[in-house]
Order: C-alpha cells, then structure tokens, then sequence
C-alpha cells in the first residue's frame, strides 16, 4: 500500500496530520536542502515524537514523494494551455520557477514517475495537450525529450547557485580568478574552439539561456510530429 493509498491515523492527543507534517518538512528542505530533512528532525520541528509521525510515513522516501507532491501543486497548470507547444513550455517554464523557490526539488527531479495527485494532474494535463493529433508512444517521447531538456538545464543552473554560496563566489568574481589561468590555457593554442567562445561568444543570463535552449528543443519536437496546431 502506497502512502497514496493509506489511511491518516486517528490525529489525538496531539494534533498532526500529513499536512503539517509536510509543511514542516519543506520548511527545513528550502531552510537546509534535502539533508536536513529526516523524520526525526520533521519531529522535532513539529514538537512530537518520531514514533507518531511513522505512523503518517513509513519512510523518508515516502516524507520526499509528499514533498515533491506538495510543490508539484505549483507547477499544474491552471487550464489547459491552447495547444501542445505551449503546454510543454509552461511545464519547463513552471518547474524552473518552482526549483528556484524549492532548490532542493531539483536533487529529486527525473527518475520514476510521481505518483501523487499533483504529479498525476501534471502527467495528465501535459499528454491531454496531444489528444487527437499524434499516437501516445509519439506523446510519450517528445514529453521525455523536453523533460531531459529542462531538467538538466535546471540542475545546472541550481547547482551553479550552490557554488556561489558555497565558495562566496559570484559568477562574475569566479571567471576574474579564474582568468589568468584560462588565458594562460588558451594562449598554448590547444583549444582554438574555447577560445573562440570564450573571445566571440554572447554570454547570457541563466534564464535566457534556458528560454533559448527550450524554443530550440520545442522546434526539434515540432519538426518531428508537426507544427501545434494553432501555429
């Protein structure tokens, strides 16, 4: 039986419920990443003993899918976008803006599906979004294709962030001390590509770099199974 599936106990003497209980764990993920959260540390934010709340879950793997159900609310669409491209963007779009509110959502993103009620909406709203106009294998691989995109490109950008805080490092004070020894690198000649990069290339912001890179993946979709069809 899924925690999906199981019953709430009763909630006496002390209050508590899975809703508190999950508030509280997403409190100390945005306050600390995903170490800091444990059933036992959930416990104690909540002032209650670790055994009561085994009662509500059976693990921390089941406390992280509640979790990433309780962020994914933010990411269903409210309506159905006008067609499929659209749909895909504003799924990107969303769980982006939901990583950078919930950093530690990007350490669970991929893998298995989510089996929660928001992430089955989401599931749902994304494939409703290609009804009637190619196969569901079809549906199913450009779905796959823009998600490999957009997750990647978040947990770049994310653990970019991370790096920042961690070294008291902006991107800007990074490339300064790292640039003598990059000039020193690209003066041997050995990488006429980087240093043409380097030397010629636009350097953008993260979200315009993502922005970009999305338009590029939604168009390679569109030349596979045809243009949405309000283009």
């Amino acid at each position: 039986m899924t925690v999906w599936d199981r019953p709430e106990p009763p909630t006496r003497p002390v209050p508590l419920d899975r809703e508190r209980i999950v508030a509280a764990a997403v409190a100390l993920a945005d306050e600390g990443g995903l170490e800091a959260v444990s059933v036992r540390k959930v416990a104690a934010r909540l002032d209650a003993g670790p055994m009561r709340l085994y009662r509500f879950v059976s693990s921390k793997e089941e406390l992280f899918d509640l979790m990433v159900n309780e962020v994914q609310a933010e990411i269903v669409p409210k309506g159905q976008p006008e067609d499929w491209r659209e749909t895909l963007r504003l799924l990107a779009q969303r769980t982006r803006r939901a990583a950078l509110r919930h950093e530690w959502l990007a350490d669970l993103l991929g893998g298995r599906p989510a089996m929660g009620p928001n992430g089955l909406a989401v599931a749902e709203a994304t494939l409703a979004a290609f009804d009637g106009l190619v196969e569901v294998d079809t549906a199913m691989r450009a779905v796959e294709t823009v998600s490999a995109y957009y997750i990647g490109a978040i947990r770049r950008e994310i653990a970019n962030l991370r790096a920042e805080r961690a070294t008291g490092l902006s991107k800007d004070d990074w490339q300064r001390a790292s640039g003598p020894h990059l000039t020193r690198m690209l003066a041997t000649g050995d990488f006429p590509a980087l240093a043409r990069m380097v030397h010629e290339g636009t350097h953008v912001d993260a979200e315009t770099s993502f922005a970009t890179g999305l338009e590029w993946i939604l168009d390679a979709v569109s030349a596979k199974i045809g243009p949405s069809p309000s283009a």
